[in-house]
């Protein structure tokens, strides 16, 4: 029955992954139009069959069928990339409240880092969208106590976010984070604690260095999206289990 329910997920996270693609583009170049969905290109709505994961990139071989230009192949990476997210999360977290919140991260994940990734937006409506969500998950999982302190965490991850921003432009002269990289900590305090919530930012920092110095060896002086990179370290810190008891117990050794 596990089995059945991963490739359900799955397929579940194909669909989802395609929908939150098309949301991530269209928030970001504030085109509203979600349904039907239609080729970037041409504009024609595409059918049921034209929007089926993967399986309709690979039987249209990789063009659209009304105007025949090549779809991007990040489309089905994406989709394929939701679907094993979405799978692991089950794995890990089966029927739950840390369930809903693992899924909830992963939407966040694939939306951010289409809008992030092809336009350096990270749209409001994404993030106050989520940031109820995850309120309202954790109020049924945790109690309003519980709530009340991720709100507060989430506060102090903004601020703590704000200021690392703020220094950055003193020190480099220029703008060194976007305001929805520093907005969008707020939503990892209403998951996570303010140690890992710390240590997301830190981690994130590692996992966006490889680019940054890329870019820097190719003498580019190009914004990088850093939102994408801080939430891999958001989804690897919830997805591993790790407690703020572990991390200091690394600490102490």
């Amino acid at each position: 029955m596990d089995i059945l329910y991963l490739i359900i997920f799955f397929i579940l996270g194909c669909f989802f992954g395609g929908f939150y693609t098309v949301l991530g583009e269209r928030l970001a170049t504030e085109d509203y139009h979600f349904f039907p969905y239609r080729c970037n290109h041409c504009k024609h709505a595409l059918s049921f069959l034209d929007g089926i994961p993967i399986v309709s990139f690979l039987f249209l071989k990789k063009r659209c069928r009304y105007c025949h230009h090549i779809i991007d192949v990040m489309e089905p990476l994406m989709e394929f990339f939701t679907g094993i997210l979405f799978a692991v999360a089950f794995y890990s977290f089966g029927f739950s409240y840390e369930l809903l919140i693992a899924l909830g991260i992963i939407s966040l994940l694939i939306i951010v880092t289409v809008s992030d990734l092809n336009y350096l937006i990270i749209p409001d409506e994404v993030l106050i969208f989520f940031g109820f969500y995850f309120i309202v998950v954790q109020f049924f999982s945790v109690g309003i106590v519980n709530t009340c302190f991720h709100v507060l965490t989430g506060i102090f991850l903004f601020l703590l976010m704000y200021f690392i921003m703020w220094l950055g432009e003193k020190m480099l002269k220029k703008e060194s984070l976007g305001g929805g990289d520093v907005k969008m900590m707020f939503l990892f305090g209403l998951v996570l604690d303010p140690l890992l919530g710390t240590i997301a930012i830190f981690l994130g920092s590692i996992f966006a260095l490889p680019m940054s110095l890329f870019l820097l060896y190719k003498n580019q002086e190009k914004m990088i999206p850093f939102g994408p990179f801080l939430l891999i370290a958001f989804t690897f810190l919830y997805f591993t289990k790790i407690t703020p008891e572990i991390i200091i117990s690394w600490l102490s050794f």
